[in-house]
């Protein structure tokens, strides 16, 4: 068991301190995507909750009616509104201090404070890789532990399924566009990239609604950089400058590419209705440090919980072979 230390305390409590808030900022900055929702205020903390609750509006009031003068109006309830409800996933990452390494060092606060400063790097590094992986997952990795990710809100398949606790094959509304080049006989290329894109387009505008960001694989992202060429044009000095290289669509919405994206996917995403929620007491945050009971060593835990969700699948796209 590691023997207490009220500097070494002192030292991991000022660091940690310092240290907390940036690494939240900096994983929601390491991805396009996740950097998209947190500029729109899509990365709302929530309080807590048996499960994180979305609410939708899935119909219009039938109450409308043209009318002239005392005619009678329609006063029935409307039933317009229900949520959709998804669980609660969590990632644990722990920064680990040997009781050696702690000894050696601690005459020197100076050196200690950037051991634990590197190791807590290491840290986040793993975190960031490992959401950015996450979301594009389907709900099912890690025994379903893991985020249910893009795979499983704009899916492959959207006839069926169930997506925050609403069942996809009875209710139509509830299902994401998609444009699969086997089922129309086309094959996949430079030349036939930007009408699967302007389809799924036109598929998922609804008004002023479009989408804003694509995100595909290697592939898709070469093809539809291939049909630009000599007009190819690159993303705001904004995004530049946070280390993401892009190209614009017809309709302004950014493409990227990400090497997380399934292989032969491209998604066309309204990020108005897609959300990285956390919990509020853990968005990548330490706890209190802990001393192995049968090794010279401490544990400094460090957490995530929360769970990506939408609000509306109609308005999210896929192109896929």
């Amino acid at each position: 068991m590691a023997i207490p230390n009220s500097s070494f305390d002192e030292i991991v409590s000022t660091t940690l301190n310092r240290y907390s808030d940036s690494m939240a900022d900096n994983i929601m900055n390491h991805n396009p995507l996740l950097k998209r929702l947190k500029a729109k205020g899509n990365t709302a903390d929530v309080t807590g909750g048996a499960k994180i609750t979305e609410q939708l509006m899935y119909a219009e009031n039938g109450t409308k009616k043209w009318y002239s003068g005392l005619e009678v109006l329609d006063v029935t309830e409307s039933d317009v509104l229900t949520s959709a409800d998804f669980d609660w996933k969590q990632l644990n990452t722990n920064v680990v201090i040997s009781g050696l390494d702690e000894a050696k060092n601690s005459g020197d606060k100076h050196t200690m404070h950037n051991l634990l400063k590197s190791r807590i790097r290491v840290a986040e590094i793993t975190m960031q890789n490992e959401v950015a992986a996450a979301l594009f997952y389907s709900n099912t990795e890690n025994s379903g532990k893991s985020i249910g990710g893009l795979q499983h809100l704009v899916a492959d398949l959207p006839t069926s399924g169930t997506v925050g606790s609403i069942d996809s094959s009875a209710q139509t509304w509830w299902r994401n566009q998609f444009y699969d080049f086997s089922t129309l006989v086309i094959t996949p290329s430079s030349t036939t990239i930007t009408a699967a894109m302007n389809n799924i387009a036109i598929a998922t505008m609804r008004g002023t609604d479009k989408p804003d960001l694509y995100v595909g694989d290697q592939t898709y992202f070469t093809y539809y950089l291939e049909s630009l060429q000599d007009k190819q044009r690159f993303l705001s000095s904004e995004d530049a400058s946070a280390g993401f290289r892009g190209l614009k669509h017809w309709d302004g919405a950014d493409v990227f590419y990400d090497s997380n994206c399934p292989a032969s996917h491209m998604y066309a995403l309204n990020t108005n209705y897609l959300f990285f929620r956390s919990h509020k007491d853990r968005k990548f945050r330490q706890l209190d440090r802990k001393s192995s009971i049968n090794q010279d060593g401490t544990v400094i835990p460090l957490y995530w919980m929360g769970n990506m969700t939408v609000s509306n699948r109609s308005l999210q796209g896929l192109i896929l072979a």
